[in-house]
C-alpha cells in the first residue's frame, strides 16, 4: 500500500513538470528605476547680467568655465539627475545671422543619432524674446533639447541640455520631459536688461 502512495506522488510529480514545460517562456524586457521628481518651484535670478529668468529651486547655478572670458556664461546644474543646462550669452553687434547660423550647426550634429529633430517658434513681442526651441529625439543624442533666443537688436542666448552619462534617452525620457518644462519656463520668464548704465 506504501508503494501505491509513493507512485502516485511521483506520477503527479512528472505529469506536473511536463505540463510545465509546454508554456512558452517570455523573458520580461529591461525595466528603469522609478525616478522621483520634485514639485516645481522657481526662483529669480537675481545678478548682474543682462538677462534675468525664473529657474528651478532643486537646481544650482554654477559659472561656465569653458571659456573664462564670456562672464554671463552659465550652467544650471541639476546634481540629482547628473544633469546641465549649458546658457552661453553673445551682445548682438550686426553677428545675429551668424549666431543664429551657429546654433544650427551644433543642433545638426546630433543628426547621426537622433530620429528627429523638431523645432518650435517662441515669440513674445512684450518681452521683445524671439527664438528657437530644438527638441532632439532619439535614444543616443548627447543634447536633447536645446534653444536660442534673442531681441533681435542687442541679446542672443543659447541653451543646451546636457547629461553627465553614457547617453539612453529612453531611461532619461521622465527626466528630459521634466526638465524641458523647466526650460520652457526659462524662456516664458526671461527678460533683458539693459547694462549701458552699469
Amino acid at each position: 500500500m506504501k508503494w501505491m502512495i509513493g507512485w502516485k506522488w511521483f506520477f503527479l510529480f512528472l505529469i506536473t513538470s511536463l505540463a510545465a514545460c509546454n508554456t512558452d517562456y517570455y523573458p520580461k524586457p529591461n525595466g528603469y528605476f522609478r525616478i522621483a521628481l520634485p514639485e516645481k518651484e522657481y526662483v529669480v535670478l537675481d545678478t548682474s547680467f543682462p538677462y534675468q529668468f525664473e529657474y528651478p529651486k532643486y537646481a544650482v547655478l554654477e559659472p561656465n568655465n569653458t571659456n573664462p572670458e564670456e562672464r554671463y556664461w552659465i550652467n544650471i546644474v541639476f546634481g540629482q539627475y547628473k544633469g546641465k543646462i549649458h546658457l552661453s550669452y553673445k551682445t548682438v553687434e550686426n553677428n545675429l545671422p551668424d549666431y543664429v547660423e551657429d546654433t544650427y550647426n551644433m543642433v545638426m550634429k546630433h543628426i547621426p543619432k537622433a530620429n528627429a529633430i523638431e523645432s518650435k517658434i517662441y515669440e513674445n513681442k512684450i518681452s521683445h524674446v524671439y527664438g528657437l526651441t530644438y527638441d532632439i529625439a532619439g535614444a543616443g543624442t548627447a543634447s536633447p533639447y536645446q534653444f536660442y533666443v534673442t531681441d533681435s537688436v542687442k541679446h542672443f542666448l543659447r541653451g543646451a541640455l546636457y547629461f553627465n552619462v553614457v547617453p539612453n534617452n529612453d531611461s532619461l525620457k521622465p527626466v528630459i520631459d521634466f526638465l524641458k518644462e523647466d526650460i520652457n519656463h526659462l524662456i516664458e520668464t526671461l527678460e533683458w536688461k539693459d547694462l549701458e548704465n552699469e
